[in-house]
């Protein structure tokens, strides 16, 4: 037996009894070349259609405006979460994912009052595991997950309860869809060349991880984000700085005008107060630098030992908040 018939023999070995008519039409590898046009404005629209069901909806995003504690914890809980997708180079979809599980176990369950900030931090941990996993070729033990600042320190099982217990709010949904789900066909429809089309999806990923942290963002479809994100990286391109929302509702059905709109004014008038906050900051801080020259620092020991203390983290395990509540998860899921 000739070496190549052996090694037809051992692949052949490895492959499942399916009909090759079925694998091809369900690999996307094998049937994305075959694709037209047509089919893959089909799946868009149908994307479109289906997008609501993975949103926190805006009653969410009212109530996290109207209440100043929860949206600053949200603030905190999402620029955690960016810090950790940069320190382990996940991907900006692992990122979106956590704040979407994240903003949807929200809008269906209430976290306990006066704990001093752990649900909130546990939450995020385990919307971020449940992300990396369904995302990330490799994923981080749950002990090197909680890194950038984490305040508190969970016992694995701690954080496992916490996945079971967001598992049984969302209804095991997790394969959401989002903007990232349509960045590429906007950026297609625009530049159909393809000249420019890396540049505008990658632009447009820093314009959305940067607006996550914006409760507001939570009112538009992720369609309705990836085309206003789509058209704010256009701007950055003379030979489209012409495009505006008109052209952009024309490149699928069920895309309105008035709202990419709305967005894009929001992702806009965000983009300008992170630089005037940060214009803001930068002339003060060459003051402080200056007046801490001339401060003595007779007491630096006592001073370092109180910032190493604030700076500990705290081990809370066995919560009895999530133990109660993974009995009752089915009751409350939405």
């Amino acid at each position: 037996m000739s070496a190549l018939s052996c090694t037809e023999d051992l692949f052949s070995n490895l492959l499942c009894c399916e009909d090759s008519e079925i694998l091809s039409r369900d690999s996307p590898e094998c049937s994305s070349a075959f694709e037209t046009s047509a089919d893959i404005e089909e799946s868009i629209a149908l994307f479109i259609e289906g997008e609501r069901k993975y949103v926190p909806g805006v009653s969410s995003a009212r109530k996290s405006q109207s209440e100043s504690v929860d949206q600053a914890a949200r603030q905190a809980s999402v620029a955690w979460i960016l810090k950790v997708q940069r320190y382990y180079g996940f991907q900006p979809l692992t990122a979106y994912l956590s704040v979407n599980y994240m903003d949807r176990f929200l809008n269906c369950h209430s976290l306990p009052e006066q704990t001093n900030g752990w649900p909130m931090q546990l939450l995020s941990t385990a919307c971020l595991s449940l992300a990396a996993k369904m995302e990330e070729p490799m994923v981080p033990s749950l002990l090197d997950l909680q890194v950038e600042g984490a305040k508190f320190l969970f016992e694995p099982k701690t954080i496992r309860r916490m996945e079971f217990l967001v598992l049984g709010v969302l209804d095991w949904r997790l394969r959401s869809i989002t903007p990232f789900t349509f960045l590429s066909f906007f950026a297609y429809k625009l530049d159909s060349a393809g000249t420019f089309n890396d540049f505008l999806i990658s632009r447009a990923t820093d314009i959305i991880l940067l607006n996550m942290q914006e409760a507001s963002f939570l009112e538009y479809w992720p369609s309705c984000i990836a085309a206003a994100t789509i058209l704010c990286a256009a701007n950055d391109i003379p030979n489209f700085s012409y495009i505006n929302a008109g052209h952009a509702e024309l490149w699928c059905e069920g895309l309105r005008k008035e709202s990419i709109v709305s967005c894009y004014r929001l992702v806009q008038g965000i983009g300008e107060n992170t630089r005037l906050r940060k214009r803001s900051k930068a002339s003060p801080q060459i003051r402080v630098m200056k007046r801490a020259s001339k401060v003595s620092f007779g007491d630096s020991e006592s001073s370092s030992s109180s910032a190493a203390s604030s700076y500990k983290r705290r081990r809370l395990n066995n919560s009895l908040w999530v133990h109660d509540d993974l009995e009752t998860s089915e009751q409350g899921a939405c």
